[in-house]
C-alpha cells in the first residue's frame, strides 16, 4: 500500500470514526437529546472540511461504491476505503459504549411489515438525496465553498426526518456500528444495506441524467 493510499485510509477512518461515534453518543444513547441530528450534521460537515482535500470524505461505503462506479474512486482506494470505514464504524461503536459505561441499549423494532417497509423506503430516499447531494456538490462545482455545509445538512434533514423510524442511518458504516452497540439485530441489517447500496447507486444514475440535460 502506498504511503498516499496509507493518508487517504487514515483520513477515511477518522472522519468516520468521529461521526459514527457522534451519532451513536448523542443520538442512539441520547446525549444530545432533539438536537442530536444537528449534533451529527455539525460533525460531518467539519469532517468533511477537514479531510476533503485528503481522501473526498466519503465516510461512507455506499457514497465510496457510487463514486467507483461515476469513476471518481479508483480500483485501488475503493477496497481501503471501504474497509477502514466499516472498521472505524465498529470501533466508534466499542468505545462509545466503554465511555459511556455499557448504556443500556433497547434494539430498534423492524418487527412488522409496517415498520419495516416504512424503513426501507426512508434509507433507500435519504441514502439517494444524499448521494446526489455530494455528487453535484463535491464533484461537479469546483472551488465552491459550501460543498461540506450541503453535505451535513442533508444527513442532518434526514436524521431529523426519518430517524425515528429508521434509524436515520444512510451508511452501511453506521449501520455496523448499530449492530455492534445492540441498537439493531444482525438478521435486520439488510433493512438498511440493501435500500443503502441502491439509493446510492441509483443517485449516480439520476445525477448522469441530469448532468446530460444541463449540458444538453
Amino acid at each position: 500500500m502506498s504511503s498516499t493510499t496509507t493518508a487517504k485510509g487514515l483520513a477515511e477512518f477518522i472522519g468516520t470514526f468521529f461521526l459514527t461515534l457522534t451519532i451513536f453518543i448523542a443520538a442512539i444513547a441520547g446525549s444530545a437529546g432533539d438536537f442530536a441530528p444537528v449534533a451529527i450534521g455539525m460533525m460531518l460537515m467539519v469532517m468533511v472540511y477537514a479531510v476533503g482535500h485528503i481522501s473526498g470524505a466519503h465516510f461512507n461505503p455506499a457514497v465510496t461504491i457510487a463514486l467507483f462506479i461515476k469513476g471518481d474512486c479508483s480500483k485501488d482506494d475503493a477496497p481501503v476505503y471501504i474497509g477502514v470505514q466499516v472498521v472505524a464504524g465498529v470501533v466508534a461503536g466499542l468505545l462509545g459504549v466503554y465511555i459511556l459505561g455499557e448504556p443500556a441499549i433497547t434494539a430498534h423494532d423492524f418487527g412488522n411489515d409496517s415498520i419495516m417497509f416504512s424503513s426501507l423506503a426512508a434509507e433507500l430516499l435519504f441514502t439517494f438525496a444524499l448521494m446526489y447531494v455530494i455528487l453535484n456538490v463535491a464533484t461537479e462545482q469546483d472551488g465552491n465553498q459550501f460543498y461540506g455545509a450541503a453535505i451535513g445538512f442533508t444527513v442532518m434533514a434526514g436524521a431529523f426526518t426519518v430517524g425515528s423510524i429508521s434509524l436515520g442511518s444512510f451508511n452501511p458504516a453506521v449501520t455496523g456500528m448499530l449492530i455492534v452497540t445492540g441498537k439493531m439485530h444482525i438478521l435486520a441489517c439488510w433493512i438498511h444495506l440493501v435500500p443503502q447500496l441502491i439509493g446510492a447507486v441509483v443517485a449516480v444514475y439520476a445525477h448522469s441524467a441530469t448532468m446530460a440535460t444541463s449540458e444538453a
